[in-house]
């Protein structure tokens, strides 16, 4: 079976995608793919985790697993979808780096799916923003230790990736940055879900109509019934074209409360950010989806 992992990160889509993925749940099952609700698995596999880190899965686990999950035995594809799979948010920043959890967790979950193929998918956010994010329920005097302790040069999304890849060679990896995802998100649901590109799902514009104006999400929608074989990237411009004069002004601004994260700061992560951007989409066993 096809065990794709939806692991967030944190902050960059609050269990949209997920609902995104049910709301086509019935178009998956056509294809083979099961898109079991989160109540289904995410207790079951945190239970999993404590008990892996005590000692390995017994053969019999997995079995046990998936028919607590799945209703149907015909699902050649599995989507499992937590932000939480390498750890909570007071998790995803330490030594340095992105997600120090997240190597053992898929080694632990490559031992339960043994004979499965995994896939990973996640989503990647400007630091800038992510990390207030992530420290957003510390205290003051926590984050200001924290921000003390961090060497922003550092903290690389690729070099979580590169971790995940030393360790689990053969993982199929796939990011995004969660920047993007008005233009990328119904490439990223048919790729989770196994479809191919030229399927129309249910919610494709989802993230787009939330910084587009509902008239001008009525005309790009109507632009669109006159041209409906309008290629990916054709689309995407159009897109771009109707945000020029459609977007909702302020929709993408978002408040950064927290202890000395100046302007200057921020536009240093950035650089650092977009920098690393274009080395991921450099790695050859990576797949970054871009607009």
């Amino acid at each position: 079976m096809q065990i794709v992992l939806h692991a967030g990160a944190h902050h960059t889509d609050e269990d949209r995608l997920l609902k995104c993925l049910l709301r086509n749940s019935d178009l998956f099952a056509k294809a083979g793919t099961a898109v079991p609700g989160p109540g289904r698995y995410r207790t079951l596999l945190k239970d999993a985790f404590i008990a892996m880190d005590k000692a390995p899965p017994s053969p019999e686990a997995r079995d046990i697993l998936l028919d607590a999950i799945l209703d149907e035995d015909a699902a050649q594809r599995l989507v499992l979808s937590n932000a939480n799979f390498f750890g909570s948010p007071r998790f995803a920043i330490g030594d340095n780096t992105f997600y120090p959890l997240a190597e053992k967790r898929l080694v632990q979950l490559s031992e339960l799916f043994l004979d499965d193929d995994l896939e990973l998918f996640i989503a990647l956010r400007n630091p800038a923003m992510f990390v207030p994010m992530a420290l957003s329920k510390a205290g003051q005097q926590q984050q200001i230790d924290l921000i003390s302790t961090i060497d922003f040069e550092q903290l690389l999304w690729s070099d979580m990736l590169k971790r995940i890849r030393t360790t689990l060679p053969q993982l199929k990896i796939t990011a995004w940055c969660v920047e993007d995802t008005p233009l990328t998100w119904a490439q990223i649901i048919r790729e989770i879900g196994g479809l191919p590109p030229t399927q129309k799902i249910t919610g494709g514009f989802d993230i787009l109509r939330t910084i587009m104006s509902p008239e001008g999400m009525q005309r790009f929608r109507a632009y669109l019934e006159d041209y409906p074989t309008m290629p990916e990237a054709q689309k995407r411009g159009v897109m771009i074209a109707f945000l020029g004069k459609y977007a909702i002004e302020d929709a993408l601004e978002e408040e950064l409360d927290l202890p000395g994260w100046s302007e200057s700061l921020v536009e240093e992560l950035t650089e650092i950010y977009e920098h690393d951007m274009d080395e991921i989409a450099e790695m050859a066993d990576v797949r970054l989806i871009t607009a």
